[in-house]
């Protein structure tokens, strides 16, 4: 039988399947503590159906429009049907997209809640500025960050070697998002980490721990890296060697990584007395070398970073001091020549740009001190790598928080005149008599003054 256009259209608008869903109530879904958590944390999740208090209803539950599901024993898994969905001890994959649904027992459904976002970010992270490690003398501090959120936390420190919650000297606990050391002694040398609780809840979150190194101007111990520089290429050798001036029989160089911790040069090198040598690096071998006598003695560190690409930058081992010459080179892979245009950066700014390959400072300063890195335009950047300069370092006072506080120049001239009240007056006297002897002939020449501000 033939069939005319207009049965065909009918037949097809009779095929297309139609939702028997009705309008019904509405859902909701509230979250606790909030919708922005920190991996360990319980989060619980309810859903209401706004209009329906007085219908028994069972749930569903979803995430990214996937229902979710609760295991029932024996790896037997089931759709959530409570009010209630609980994550415990949560992780950053429970981020996401979370709706419900409620239905009744005569098969009535609400209609499906707004989206609400659960975020769970990472612990802590601390950070150490401006590296981890110094020169005895310098300043150094220490920041906990939580991603994301700036309030509603409660810092506390810690250090191990040996385990100790950090205090001032006055004995109380060091709290607060930062802590400086300054000046960093000998005995601040250790791991340091914090704590971070949220107010109102017990849980607290560690981060990720940093070691702090300070080293002394001339200790008994000493490492010799060969070649001598802090970065070297993939697939090259490496050198080290330890010397004692106490001719010490036993001498090994170790090693710090973040995955390791403390380890010798036997789990990663070939040992022949003294001398630890590499003979593939690979950038696992990034990390804080240092050599260590059978009584303990420890030489310098050396921070030592292993670079894949193909620029490198050759900068001193070992703290430069104050006044002396800084020769930074650029060096590039698979070439032994040195002329090549390179820009060198310091704290990520260009300072300057050399057709040499080559930059030197004929006396550094304290404020030449930073990470620096070099540039090639085609063949890429190098890593940053950290110029110390041996020198005056910042003069420092104790803090009533546990961060000590820089010496002010105020601070000295208010001292002085409080401790000798006598001075002020004598120095008043002679600017008289002074004025009296003079007041003729003085003349007042405001260019060649030099004025200065204590504000």
């Amino acid at each position: 039988m033939e069939l005319s256009p207009q049965t065909v259209i009918v037949l097809l608008i009779s095929l297309i399947p139609v939702s028997h869903t009705q309008v019904g109530p509405k859902a909701g879904v509230s979250i606790k503590p909030d919708t922005h958590v920190y991996r360990g944390e319980s989060v619980t999740l309810r859903c209401d159906i706004q209009g329906g208090e007085d219908t028994e209803w069972t749930y569903s539950w979803y995430k990214n429009n996937y229902r979710l599901a609760v295991r029932m024993g024996y790896g037997f898994y089931t759709g959530s049907t409570r009010q209630k969905y609980i994550l415990r001890f949560v992780s950053e994959p429970d981020s996401g997209d979370y709706t419900c649904q409620g239905w009744d027992g005569d098969s009535q459904s609400s209609l499906i809640s707004d989206v609400v976002t659960l975020t769970v970010s990472e612990r802590p992270a601390l950070s150490v500025s401006p590296q981890s490690w110094l020169t005895q003398g310098d300043s150094v501090t220490l920041s906990c960050v939580v991603t994301k959120s700036s309030t509603g936390w409660k810092f506390s420190w810690y250090a191990d070697y040996p385990y100790r919650k950090i205090r001032d000297s006055h004995g109380d606990i060091v709290y607060g998002a930062s802590y400086t050391i300054c000046p960093a002694a000998l005995n601040h040398t250790g791991v340091y980490w914090c704590d971070a609780q949220r107010e109102g809840l017990s849980l607290r979150f560690s981060s990720n721990k940093q070691l702090l190194w300070i080293a002394g101007e001339s200790p008994p111990v000493s490492l010799t890296i060969n070649p001598s520089r802090t970065q070297h290429f993939t697939n090259d050798s490496l050198s080290l060697s330890c010397e004692d001036q106490s001719n010490s029989t036993e001498l090994r160089v170790n090693r710090y990584t973040h995955s390791e911790k403390v380890s010798s040069c036997s789990r990663w090198g070939s040992v022949t007395g003294s001398i630890c040598k590499i003979s593939s690096l690979s950038t696992s071998h990034t990390g804080v070398y240092w050599c260590e006598s059978e009584s303990g003695e420890n030489s310098n560190p050396v921070n030592i970073t292993v670079y894949d690409g193909d620029v490198i930058l050759e900068s001193p081992v070992h703290p430069v001091s104050k006044g002396h010459p800084l020769t930074l080179r650029c060096l590039y892979r698979n070439t032994k020549s040195l002329n090549l245009r390179a820009d060198f950066h310091k704290d990520g700014s260009v300072v300057r740009t050399q057709t040499t390959g080559e930059m030197i400072i004929p006396r550094v300063l304290k404020s030449d001190e930073g990470f620096y890195s070099c540039k090639h335009p085609e063949r890429g950047e190098s890593a940053k790598s950290w110029v110390a300069v041996r020198g005056s370092g910042p003069l420092c006072i104790e803090g009533s928080s546990g961060v000590e506080a820089p010496f002010s120049v105020l601070m000295l001239i208010s001292s002085v005149v409080t401790a000798s009240p006598y001075l002020l007056v004598t120095i008043i006297l002679l600017f008289k008599c002074y004025r009296a002897r003079g007041k003729n002939s003085f003349t007042h020449n405001f260019s060649d003054n030099t004025y200065t501000n204590f504000n």
